[in-house]
């Protein structure tokens, strides 16, 4: 029998939908364990307790944490189960790496200012998500050769990496009322979106911008909550 695989984490964050659509991609059963919103678990603060952040893989009840590090891990405890997620070739896998890194280095911070997580100028913050994007629209054509995604044929690691911004960044747009993935300025990316969303891995595990709008509204509600309950 093979050991129980369960992902803790919450299913509004990025970095957690990217080691669920790895999984589906390996065709690998696993539970998901659903964290509360604005509060962390016994079991989340056990198995990772340098960072206490999400997401968190058990394997065998081992945990394995950062979902970067979990997409590694999965493309080769797995590595019998569906396609290689990320390239074979060393140097391509390095390509894929730097951009992956470069990805959630741009991308992570001017989001959570665009939907008003923390203070700053929105604009500013549009302006470095357009750029970073921009960015990725030449890695794309790069890493893609003419391919449907950045993993050639089938969607790979840095799809994955960057696919699970999709849903925050409909999301970002609808908070802040500017456009962040621009079909005029990254055309080969935001057709690229679409062909992730629609892929049969992904599905809903990219979340739809609305229901993003509504989990935001209801985590600062919380957030704020927990800071005024302090002492």
């Amino acid at each position: 029998m093979s050991e129980p695989v369960v992902v803790v984490g919450g299913w509004a964050s990025p970095f957690v939908s990217r080691v669920c659509i790895a999984l589906r991609l390996k065709g690998v059963e696993y539970e998901f364990l659903q964290e509360a919103v604005g509060r962390k678990s016994e079991l989340l603060l056990r198995s990772n307790p340098v960072y206490k952040k999400m997401p968190v893989l058990l394997h065998g009840g081992r945990p394995v944490c950062e979902s970067l590090v979990i997409l590694q891990y999965v493309d080769e405890a797995f590595s019998a189960a569906g396609k290689p997620i990320l390239p074979a070739d060393p140097y391509h896998c390095a390509v894929h790496r730097f951009w992956a890194e470069y990805a959630d280095s741009k991308l992570h911070s001017p989001l959570r200012t665009l939907r008003g997580m923390v203070g700053g100028d929105k604009a500013h913050a549009a302006e470095q998500v357009s750029a970073a994007l921009r960015q990725l629209e030449e890695a794309f054509v790069e890493c893609s050769c003419g391919k449907p995604y950045f993993g050639g044929d089938d969607v790979g690691f840095l799809d994955i990496v960057v696919g699970s911004y999709i849903g925050w960044f409909g999301a970002a747009e609808r908070i802040a009322g500017l456009p962040v993935l621009d079909e005029v300025r990254t055309p080969r990316l935001a057709a690229w979106a679409v062909r992730f969303c629609a892929h049969e891995a992904v599905g809903d595990l990219v979340p739809d911008a609305a229901r993003l709008v509504e989990f935001g509204e209801v985590l600062r509600a919380a957030l704020a909550a927990n800071a005024s309950s302090r002492p």
